[in-house]
């Protein structure tokens, strides 16, 4: 007798519902984690918010939407962090929203719902779950453009023009991989003849016209800025290394699906034994749709990754979620048009457990590592009392709120998201890439520079006393990690930088 799961059936008969529920709660997931567990932002948000203070409209951090987003999300929110947490999520069910409407336009719903089944895995092993910048908007904008330009070329919509090329706008203000993707993009539409004909048509000119609107200002600023800031090439000599390093990013990828592969493996049929196992049925596939998927299964992660080992990066342009987003997609395409789900109770307990790892990862590193390790994670440090310290250290001594903080990179941009006021972020040892501020302008207005304490002296070190002479440090300070284990305390050395319009106050 055939067993279906419950879960097979409602795949059947409420793919929408699925998809809400399974979204939504992986959403839910990933706002509360960090609002109970992080005392301070993960990742380089806490720089992300530096820079989106300021409102530029671009720095060597790349274009400025995200930053804009982020800001506007913490203000909203009362300068509280868990704005941005949710609007990282935002971002996830955007995305995921047009993931499924893009696989149910070509798979069907039924089988759409495998594809975000799938794709929510390599989610969780290649895509921060709460952090928020350039990579996590840009996400759900590439998604909705994969949509639309389906939408305009496999269904002539030509009412779907205009949600293109804003799109395409907001893409090209958001992420450095906006060029790479839409040269994709522009090169199967002309190897196509549906794409051409999309691209010939009247409503292509006037989406020219929106994109050109949107990112004028970013490319003034691109056209003017200092050629230091977009990176130098790499010399012959280099060449083979960085070859060795597209080979780790690529390594990366492959771990990003190992998820994926988990399912497929438990999946396949092991025996030449006839097994009566559920089928989710589609209509067949045509040739352009397979084109469509295929190439952009595989060309963004090839060309983003080797982009990024060319320029010596560490991480591929625009991030793993984005050149991963639609192989779950291409899985399902290729798997034909009868997908058998054998093995209902094993496969369900895998996929539990792929999307369990990465919570219970947070849960070890905030709660076990601690006492296990020494290293230092960003995520226990008080941000909000390091930030309050210095501000009121500031005050007491100054008698005016604190406007500017400079010194070590990670613990002012800390600090700029703790304290009260916002104080302005400055890299004093790359003024360059703060541009808001200045070494003369730093001095003139006054603020705190900090670093990492080597001894109990608080002596700063010696390019910090280079770059502000006659600085004289305070004794440190030490702050507790959230948990704080085995690990030391985080000791900071800080000095005061009066305003020179300012009277000394004690």
């Amino acid at each position: 007798m055939r067993f279906t799961s419950l879960i097979v059936e409602l795949v059947r008969a409420r793919p929408r519902l699925v998809f809400w529920v399974v979204v939504l709660l992986q959403a839910a997931v990933w706002f509360i984690l960090p609002v109970l567990l992080y005392a301070s932002p993960p990742g380089d948000m806490a720089t992300v918010l530096a820079f989106g203070r300021e409102y530029q409209v671009g720095t060597h951090l790349g274009p400025p939407l995200a930053f804009w987003a982020a800001d506007i999300a913490f203000r909203l929110t009362g300068n509280h962090v868990f704005g941005v947490y949710l609007l990282a999520q935002i971002c996830f069910v955007v995305t995921f929203w047009a993931l499924f409407s893009l696989s149910r336009a070509i798979v069907g719903g039924q089988q759409a719902i495998l594809v975000v089944l799938l794709t929510v895995t390599i989610f969780a092993f290649s895509s921060p779950g709460a952090e928020f910048g350039p990579a996590t908007l840009a996400r759900p904008i590439w998604a909705l453009i994969l949509l639309h330009a389906w939408q305009v070329m496999g269904q002539g919509r030509r009412n779907a023009w205009f949600k293109l090329s804003l799109e395409i706008g907001l893409l090209l203000l958001t992420t450095h991989a906006a060029m790479p993707l839409l040269a994709m993009l522009i090169v199967f539409a002309l190897a196509t003849r549906s794409g051409r004909r999309a691209i010939l048509s009247t409503e292509a000119l006037s989406a020219i016209l929106v994109v050109a609107v949107l990112v004028l200002p970013y490319a003034i600023w691109l056209a003017r800025a200092n050629p230091a800031l977009a990176g130098s090439l790499p010399s012959p000599a280099e060449l083979s290394g960085r070859l060795k390093d597209w080979g780790g990013l690529l390594g990366s990828l492959v771990f990003s699906l190992s998820g994926l592969a988990v399912l497929l493996l438990l999946n396949s049929r092991w025996t030449k034994r006839q097994e009566e196992a559920p089928v989710i049925y589609r209509p067949s596939v045509d040739s352009f749709a397979r084109d469509f998927v295929l190439t952009f299964a595989i060309a963004p992660p090839v060309v983003l990754s080797l982009i990024a080992a060319f320029y010596g990066r560490n991480q591929i342009i625009g991030g793993n979620g984005i050149a991963l987003l639609i192989i779950g997609l291409a899985v399902i395409v290729v798997a034909g048009d009868l997908i058998h789900l054998r093995r209902q109770q094993v496969l369900r307990t895998a996929w539990l457990i792929v999307m369990a790892l990465p919570v219970l990862f947070v849960l070890g590193l905030t709660f076990i590592q601690p006492w296990t390790g020494s290293e230092e994670m960003r995520t226990a440090q008080p941000a909000k009392a390091i930030g309050r310290f210095f501000e009121d250290s500031y005050s007491r001594r100054v008698g005016r709120p604190l406007t500017s903080v400079a010194g070590d990179p990670q613990l002012a941009a800390l600090i700029g998201f703790g304290a009260a006021p916002r104080p302005h972020v400055f890299f004093d040892a790359q003024p360059e890439y703060t541009p808001w501020l200045t070494a003369a302008k730093f001095t003139e207005r006054g603020g705190v520079v900090v670093w990492r304490a080597a001894d109990t002296a608080g002596t700063p070190p010696a390019d910090i006393q280079n770059r502000f002479p006659g600085l004289v440090s305070e004794v440190p300070r030490a702050f507790d990690p959230m948990v704080k284990g085995r690990q030391d305390a985080l000791r900071v050395g800080w000095a005061i930088v009066r305003p020179e319009n300012t009277q000394t106050t004690k």
